[in-house]
């Protein structure tokens, strides 16, 4: 852990290099009036909007919406299966049903979901029930960006599934109503925050801050149906192509990775911010996965107060996305992939915002962040489908 003192609090980091925006960004958290104790940046942090993806803030008396984001509830799932081996000919045929099952990108069912699939509202939550019918439709889907589904051999010996997705539409449209409604309110608030800054807030005693947090946990829910969903429909195609007779599943690994909390920590009530992070409470399992074609965690947490009780939620960016299709060979990046094996989504270059090469060496981030999480099983992937 480096520490760098020169703003009003600490921040504290589990890397050893930085981009310039991304640290531009913690040292504002650091200033910013009502943070709290210190900031934490994770290992896989880079600039997002805001605040870095990969960053813990607490703060006192207020939340901001911008500190948790667009894709509110973003997570991960992940199941043990009872199958060892898996040929990659059946590997290209479960990913093959799965793309018939599930639409990915900024496609969604053409027929509503069942009702009972999604959350329960038990209050008014105004965009989301302004949403809630286009809701229905996208439930069950990837969407686009790093949002992958995956088959993976872990060092357990056992096949694993994964699927890394998030509230879709409905998290994106609450988010940017409440950041927006938080900029209109600035004056009422007296807030003095730089609008460069991007850090617009709303103070937990107002009435607007009820609101948001209402429907930020509503979208959290929403974003665990979601993948919940798929991973029972991945599950179904997956039994139906082995030839086990009988196929067997964990109960999941649960983990979101975009969200505001309230929680205690040194000694004080505090709403902490996750953006692109996850909780790693003490014995908590979680998932810290790669990029296409590199290795996926699981793990334990540490409980380590440092961060806030909190570890990365996968390798981060190296570069932007305009970037990778423009430094990155095609041929070399699909070439690695072939040499192992694995069953790819890099099918054209536009496709390389999502290569392996646009992404950090994730043993680089585990080992940085060995005090926050201890690793319970190393998955190699096998099959990928990309939003």
């Amino acid at each position: 852990m480096k520490v760098i003192n020169t703003q009003s609090i600490p921040i504290k980091l589990w890397l050893n290099k930085i981009d310039s925006g991304a640290m531009a960004q913690a040292r504002n958290l650091a200033d910013f009036p009502f943070a709290f104790h210190h900031v934490a940046i994770m290992p896989d942090a880079h600039k997002g909007y805001g605040m870095p993806i990969g960053g813990v803030l607490a703060t006192r008396d207020v939340v901001i919406p911008n500190a948790v984001g667009v894709d509110i509830g973003c997570g991960m799932v992940a199941v043990q299966t009872t199958v060892r081996n898996l040929q990659k000919a059946v590997v290209k045929q479960i990913l093959d049903k799965l793309r018939q099952v599930v639409p990915v990108g900024f496609n969604h069912h053409k027929e509503a979901q069942a009702v009972h699939q999604m959350p329960w509202i038990s209050q008014k939550l105004d965009i989301v029930q302004q949403e809630f019918e286009n809701a229905r439709k996208q439930l069950g889907t990837l969407g686009g960006g790093n949002h992958f589904i995956e088959i993976q051999k872990g060092d357990d010996g056992y096949i694993w599934l994964m699927v890394h997705s998030g509230s879709r539409n409905l998290g994106y449209k609450t988010a940017k109503y409440y950041n927006t409604l938080a900029k209109k309110k600035k004056k009422e608030y007296k807030n003095q925050i730089p609008a460069a800054w991007q850090l617009d807030y709303f103070p937990l005693h107002s009435q607007e801050a009820e609101n948001y947090l209402a429907e930020m946990n509503y979208c959290i829910d929403f974003a665990l149906a979601n993948r919940r969903l798929m991973m029972e429909r991945f599950m179904d195609i997956f039994a139906e192509f082995c030839e086990a007779p009988r196929v067997d599943f964990s109960t999941p690994i649960n983990i979101a990775h975009n969200y505001a909390a309230r929680e205690h920590h040194f000694g004080k009530k505090v709403v902490v911010h996750r953006k692109g992070a996850t909780s790693a409470k003490k014995g908590e399992m979680g998932i810290i996965p790669g990029s296409q074609g590199d290795f996926s965690y699981i793990v334990e947490g540490k409980g380590n107060p440092e961060s806030f009780k909190s570890c990365s939620h996968g390798a981060g960016r190296k570069m932007g996305r305009k970037a990778a299709r423009r430094r990155l060979n095609y041929s070399d990046e699909v070439y690695k992939l072939k040499i192992r094996g694995i069953v790819h989504s890099l099918h054209h270059k536009k496709d390389l915002d999502e290569a392996s090469g646009a992404y950090k060496d994730i043993d680089t981030v585990m080992k940085n962040q060995q005090n926050l999480v201890k690793i319970k099983v190393k998955l190699t992937p096998l099959g990928v489908i990309k939003g």
